[in-house]
């Protein structure tokens, strides 16, 4: 005689197995989620001179977060750069710029080298960070975060592109790597950006 298994008896049988794979299921999809949600102020990256930074202390301000190379023919985009942050610094806007050497192997310097060659060729005083690569297999989980996660996603195309940060730490745009700082578009964006408080 066939004996009928309801869900039910199923579970009684089990001792709840059933409703331990349900659980188990949800709490690897919470855990997928809660990487999901990473946000741009969870990051610690090191700057040029390798102390570490927490991207957190730039909550309540305006950010153009920018991968950089010293041998590309964006590299005078430095002036620009340089330019804007001086003209917005002072109303909560900062520049984070991200040396790379993933395109045309354009970046191949030490930190040392590369701080070195901004300071004395274009005199920078935005953030510099220490070198990474924001494309392929060692991509950093910043740029992965960039890329991947935030609502402009798609890989880095070349030096010099561009993210725009609001002050609550949403990527609120993407600029491609031939568009200048100075351009138009960036600074309607930045001081769009710059009047929400």
């Amino acid at each position: 005689m066939k004996t009928l298994l309801t869900a039910a008896s199923i579970v009684a049988l089990t001792g709840g197995l059933m409703m331990a794979v349900p659980d188990a299921q949800a709490e690897q999809k919470g855990r997928l989620m809660a990487a999901k949600t990473t946000g741009f102020y969870d990051f610690t990256m090191s700057d040029i001179d390798g102390r570490p930074v927490n991207l957190g202390q730039y909550k309540g301000k305006v950010l153009l977060v920018v991968n950089t190379a010293s041998f590309c023919g964006n590299t005078p985009q430095y002036t620009d750069l340089e330019s804007i942050y001086e003209q917005y610094r002072d109303k909560g806007f900062e520049v984070l710029a991200f040396p790379a050497n993933n395109f045309g192997q354009q970046e191949p310097g030490t930190n040392a080298e590369i701080k070195g060659f901004c300071l004395t060729k274009y005199s920078v005083s935005f953030p510099l960070f220490s070198k990474i690569s924001v494309k392929g297999e060692d991509k950093h989980p910043l740029y992965r975060y960039l890329t991947e996660q935030s609502p402009f996603p798609g890989e880095v195309e070349w030096n010099f592109q561009k993210y725009l940060v609001d002050r609550s730490g949403n990527v609120v745009a993407r600029f491609p790597h031939r568009m200048k700082p100075s351009s138009p578009e960036i600074v309607k964006e930045v001081e769009r950006a710059l009047a929400v408080r």
